[in-house]
C-alpha cells in the first residue's frame, strides 16, 4: 500500500465534527516503519490537532527519530499544504530534501519537499549557545 493510500485510510478515523474537514497523513521514517496521524477537533477550536502533528508524535512515541517521506490526504479541490505550524514539525523531523505528496480525494497529486514548504527553516541547532 502506498504512503497517500495509508494517508486516505486513516483519514476516515479523523474527528473533525465541527468543520467536517477530515485530515490523513502517513509518515516514514527512515527505517521504513509507517506512522499515522489524523486532525482531532474539540470544542476549543483552535486546539485542535492536526493530522501531521499525529502522525509525528506516533512516530516519536514508536522510537523513530528522523522523517524520510510524507504524505498528507484531504477532501478539498486541490491539495492542502500543512499549516505553518506543522511545516516547524516536519522541518525538525525531516531534512530538506525529504518529499512530502499532498493529495484530494478526487486524485489530485502535488509533489514537493520539506524545503520547499519551508524554506529557511530553523531547528534545535540554531538554538545552541556559541
Amino acid at each position: 500500500m502506498s504512503l497517500i493510500d495509508e494517508a486516505a485510510r486513516v483519514r476516515e478515523r479523523a474527528y473533525a465534527p465541527y468543520s467536517g474537514f477530515k485530515v490523513g497523513a502517513a509518515i516514514r521514517a527512515e527505517g521504513g516503519r509507517v506512522h499515522l496521524g489524523v486532525n482531532v477537533e474539540n470544542a476549543a477550536y483552535p486546539e485542535g490537532t492536526c493530522a501531521e502533528a499525529g502522525a509525528i508524535a506516533a512516530m516519536i512515541a514508536a522510537g523513530d527519530s528522523r522523517i524520510a517521506e510524507v504524505a498528507v490526504i484531504a477532501d478539498a479541490p486541490r491539495p492542502v499544504p500543512p499549516c505553518g505550524g506543522c511545516r516547524q514539525k516536519l522541518a525538525e523531523f525531516g531534512g530538506p530534501d525529504v518529499p512530502v505528496t499532498l493529495a484530494t480525494l478526487r486524485g489530485a497529486r502535488e509533489e514537493t519537499t520539506i524545503g520547499a514548504l519551508l524554506p529557511g527553516a530553523f531547528g534545535p541547532s540554531d538554538m545552541e549557545a556559541s
